[in-house]
């Protein structure tokens, strides 16, 4: 199915999709403060749990107004950072406040940042490896895992924190080798010169 693209002025930064996600990562802040000065020792806050909502609606809508109004390149880069900023600060801020163990957020972060570096190795050969949709629920399954973290009522309930984080690295693992899989298949040296 063919995407609609349009002229945004400013090189697509102004397309409203993309003031959504901007606005996404500019506010992103204000949860790791919520998460940070809660309360209680672990993060759990109300104010935190319905701005998580909030930015996994806004990052819904923001896919859905970018295909009905046009896709941008800005688009393409912003959406995947803006996904990256709230889920890497999050999930550091629940370490910091004793919420998550650090060695699953490790292994989050390592990986974001790792298929980052590869994206733009595969971009300066014009390569653009589209996400599957296993990826998409990756990205859901992390937020829906760090919210699930803050959420007042579950503040006693540390097994569902694990295990819903556990399931969400074992997404981001699965979807980092298909990532990198997909692109050695359509570039053989690419992984030469990673």
């Amino acid at each position: 199915m063919s995407q609609t693209t349009r002229d945004f002025p400013i090189a697509g930064l102004a397309s409203p999709a993309n003031i959504i996600t901007f606005s996404r990562i500019m506010a992103s802040p204000v949860l790791f403060w919520l998460i940070l000065e809660a309360e209680d020792t672990l993060g759990t806050s109300w104010l935190a749990f319905v701005l998580g909502w909030i930015f996994g609606i806004s990052d819904l809508f923001d896919g859905r107004i970018a295909r009905a109004t046009g896709v941008t390149k800005s688009g393409a880069f912003l959406d995947p950072l803006a996904d990256k900023v709230v889920v890497i600060g999050v999930a550091c801020s629940l370490v910091a406040v004793d919420r998550l163990h650090w060695l699953p957020v490790a292994i989050i972060v390592l990986r974001e940042l790792w298929i980052s570096a590869i994206r733009v190795s595969f971009a300066r050969q014009g390569l653009s490896i589209p996400a599957r949709p296993l990826a998409k629920w990756k990205t859901f399954i992390q937020g829906l895992a760090l919210v699930m973290a803050v959420f007042p009522p579950w503040e006693n309930q540390q097994w569902i924190v694990d295990v819903s984080i556990w399931v969400a690295v074992a997404l981001t693992v699965i979807t980092g080798w298909h990532y990198v899989r997909d692109g050695a298949a359509a570039s053989p040296d690419t992984m030469t010169s990673v």
